[in-house]
């Protein structure tokens, strides 16, 4: 860009989405106002030549400071690396197409080496100052709370109106107010803050600014019902409900006519429908991207059993874990009834548990064990032993397990416009059919299961005493084979970011070829592309290697295919490197392995049926995911980019005063949360979010940390009462045992399991019919929010552990307890201030 327009970059950013639409004239006018008109011109002729299609092919190979790999483009081949890619793709929505414009952000971006040297020379020529951020580090990171699916559905167009109207109250007190907008069945007013009105209150509207534009008699004024009432500092709004208890015909049939006339001119009131876009596509950021495992239980006759599970991406291999040598899934020996009902015997809020499980394979059958942190204490002299035993085998995971109420009337998520709109519109406002509500009805309670297994708690259990004389008596957490647990049903919700085919659940014995190591391992996964496998050791290749797989079980099984030394392409490989994401080598023998799994899988179609894609009733994987997002216990967060630094975005929670949300909430306005804890240490800023997003990519599975937070909300400012450390940064137990400890002494100790992962594109055609609608009234306002939704690059997960992290550390109960009650005091304290601050005594 050239120089002299670097003082309008805002603004040039903000006007790239409009260059070709037919009002850019009119929006660049808006946006650019305050500019003169000389130059208010040449920023036209500058945004032009920008918009001008592109022909050059880009290479940065030796340019820039990152790994370039091949990147197409319509039939054109650049060499790009991540952040240029990023750019690329950023610039095109931004354009449209691939333009002047585009081809100059990627050719500037900050990690190319004649930009850095230009900024180098730039710095050098001036004056040393130490650098002051003009934005204290508390409030670099608060983000507003946007509870999922809480938006305001329309019965009715609104639309943006103007004019004068008198106010009579039931004692015939007159006043004078202004209308905002105007529907067939309610108003919105702005008056003096002087006046006082409640809700329930009843109100004659008198329209004088119609009565002197149209000549509209009607002597005894329209009846109206306060909903609400909003004040502020400079005057009121009052939301008002239509009464229908008088029948006004001619003033009904004229206020349609008159909407209908004059909406394009003043304005349909849009705010619900940017703030339901706004909310939805959030949702779809998160929902593919959390590790949990929603488990849906039924009640019936004072009984509770699990029904149904929401799977994505990212969970779907923590349920594979619970399918046996068959794959038969027996996730339901998690839940039985006697603890569900010892987790709801706790107070609401806290209504959780831990659990520790691991399997054991003997004559090739798979033998599950899994034990509370409540049955561990009733068989106190088997604790250490069944901690210690579990934590050394592969197969050891801990769970948090929560559980709260949900209703079965939240799986019906309208559209936040009204049926009138078209046909299509009200199709999608239908509520579930009874079919699908008969399959919901009992449905009670969510029960989420997390995994937070990770080295330093597996470590810690096995420092335990191992008595293995004593080990027969573990059998006691054992699940009997021949005593079947709860069917639990896997539905998928289907967003636009899947993968291209379906894969399969089969776990089958492989032998993994490269060079001269053969690597034994077993499947988790399969397709016709490609394959998922877990490796018994250490995969020492990087991805796109070439493999060989060999599967010796699977060929005892047919004959009519050679299942040796077929080749794979790594694709992907896990943190810990065992895990592998292979896709076929197209070459002389992939014919026969596509060919050989796609006859397994139309064969088997029955029998792989626990990943469905599919589903027995249409609707019920959606419904699913709609009471999960109503009901998201822990907090969700938000990660936007800002140059070169991530910083939040926003966050989501349905949860209420706990232990979390009183840390987050703490000196942050009402309304946000302050996510401090998670940038900033004891030593300045903290990056594992910072470093996570710069080397994650989409689709992968989030990455996973633990926190611990010193907590004394007696300090003033939130960087004094704060102070925090990834559990990385300590040396040794020793130091974060002596952290709790000191942490105890001067406030509490929190430990917080943080999520973190790359965002992939929202699913814009699930909002499309929304986007239409505001896109025919305020097209570039419609522009500006995908802009900025396009712009969220992370999305993670925070979860409350304390209690399991004081517990390994060999904290007792007592202690334990006390640390819970001082949040149940400060929750306690926090509610009288609100109920202060918003009572109306002076």
């Amino acid at each position: 860009m050239n120089q002299d327009f670097e003082q309008y970059h805002d603004i040039i950013e903000q006007l790239k989405p409009m260059i070709n639409e037919p009002e850019f004239g009119q929006i660049l006018t808006q946006v650019a106002g305050s500019v003169p008109k000389q130059k208010r011109f040449l920023l036209k002729m500058e945004l032009k030549r920008l918009a001008r299609p592109c022909t050059r092919l880009i290479d940065l190979r030796g340019y820039v400071d990152g790994k370039c790999k091949l990147y197409e483009y319509e039939d054109q081949q650049h060499f790009l690396d991540d952040i240029a890619i990023e750019v690329f793709e950023r610039q095109v929505r931004s354009f449209g197409e691939y333009s002047v414009g585009v081809y100059e952000a990627v050719m500037n971006t900050e990690n190319n080496y004649r930009v850095m040297h230009k900024k180098e020379q730039q710095a050098s020529l001036q004056p040393t100052q130490p650098e002051e951020d003009s934005t204290p580090a508390s409030q670099q990171y608060l983000a507003p709370i946007m509870p999922f699916g809480e938006y305001a559905q329309r019965s009715e167009e609104r639309m943006n109106y103007s004019m004068s109207v008198e106010l009579f109250t039931e004692t015939n007190k007159s006043m004078l107010a202004t209308t905002v907008d105007v529907s067939l069945s309610g108003l919105k007013l702005k008056i003096s803050k002087e006046y006082r009105f409640k809700s329930g209150e009843r109100l004659a509207v008198q329209f004088r600014g119609l009565e002197h534009e149209y000549m509209l008699d009607n002597r005894q004024g329209v009846q109206y019902v306060i909903e609400s009432v909003e004040r502020n500092a400079q005057d009121q709004r009052l939301h008002l409900k239509r009464l229908f208890d008088t029948l006004m015909p001619s003033f009904d049939r004229f206020l349609e006519r008159f909407i209908h006339g004059n909406k394009r001119r003043y304005k349909v009131n849009l705010d619900n429908t940017f703030d339901a876009i706004h909310k939805k596509t959030y949702e779809q950021y998160y929902i593919p991207n959390f590790t949990s495992i929603p488990v849906y239980i039924e009640s019936t006759d004072d009984q509770f059993a699990p029904r149904y599970a929401l799977a994505n991406d990212c969970n779907r291999q923590d349920i594979f874990y619970w399918n046996n040598e068959i794959n038969d899934l027996k996730l339901g020996y998690l839940f039985s009834d006697a603890r569900i009902k010892q987790c709801l015997s706790y107070p609401k809020g806290s209504q959780e548990t831990y659990l520790y499980v691991f399997h054991h394979i003997k004559n090739e059958k798979v033998y599950f064990y899994s034990a509370s942190h409540e049955e561990l204490i009733a068989n106190a002299s088997l604790r250490d032993l069944y901690l210690s035993y579990g934590s050394r085998k592969i197969s050891w995971r801990v769970y948090k397990l929560q559980i709260q109420e949900v209703e079965p009337k939240q799986s019906h998520r309208p559209l936040s416009i009204a049926d009138s709109i078209s046909e299509s519109v009200k199709r999608q406002n239908q509520p579930p059919t009874p079919r699908l509500m008969s399959r919901l009805r009992h449905l009670s309670h969510i029960a989420l299961l997390t995994n937070v297994t990770d080295d330093a708690n597996t470590l810690c259990y096995q420092n335990l005493p191992l008595e293995r004389a004593k080990l027969p008596s573990l059998k006691v957490f054992g699940h009997p084979r021949n005593r079947a647990p709860e069917n639990i049903q896997v539905f998928r919700f289907k967003y636009a970011n899947q993968r291209r085919e379906s894969r399969f659940m089969l776990r089958t014995a492989i032998q993994l070829k490269v060079e001269d190591m053969i690597i034994e391992g077993h499947t988790e996964d399969i397709s016709i592309q490609g394959i998922k496998l877990e490796l018994k050791s250490f995969f020492h290749k990087s991805t796109d290697s070439q493999v060989e797989v060999n599967f010796p079980q699977l060929q005892k099984v047919t004959r009519k295919y050679d299942l040796s030394n077929l080749s794979y392409t790594v694709r992907h490989i896990s943190n810990e490197r065992n895990v592998l994401h292979l896709s076929v080598v197209n070459d002389e023998n992939s014919t026969t392995t596509k060919a050989f799994f796609d006859e397994l899988i139309k064969n088997n179609r029955s029998k792989l049926k626990a990943y469905r894609d599919e589903e027995d009733i249409p609707g019920i994987g959606e419904a699913l995911r709609n009471i999960y997002a109503n009901n998201v216990p822990n907090v969700a967060f938000f990660i936007r980019k800002e140059g070169a630094k991530y910083l939040p975005d926003a966050t989501a929670t349905w949860a209420g005063q706990t232990r979390l949300t009183n840390l987050l909430s703490f000196q942050a306005p009402l309304g946000e949360f302050n996510l401090l804890p998670l940038f900033e240490g004891f030593n300045g800023p903290m990056d594992f979010i910072q470093h996570t997003l710069s080397h994650i990519k989409p689709h992968q599975r989030p990455v996973m940390s633990e926190l611990f937070v010193a907590f004394n909300p007696k300090k003033e400012s939130a960087s004094e009462a704060i102070k925090s450390c990834y559990i990385e940064q300590f040396a040794n137990d020793d130091q974060r045992r002596q952290f709790i400890s000191q942490a105890l002494e001067q406030g509490q100790f929190i430990a917080l399991k943080i999520f973190i992962a790359r965002t992939g594109r929202p699913d814009i055609d699930r909002l499309q019919s929304e986007i239409n609608y505001v896109g025919v009234y305020a097209v570039h306002r419609a522009k500006q929010l995908e802009e900025k939704l396009w712009n969220v690059n992370g999305v993670g997960d925070i979860l409350d552990i304390t209690d399991l992290v004081m517990s390994r550390y060999q904290f007792d109960a007592l202690t334990i307890h006390d640390n819970r009650e001082r949040q149940q005091y400060q929750a306690h304290k926090s509610i009288e201030i609100e109920q202060l601050l918003n009572s109306d005594q002076p």
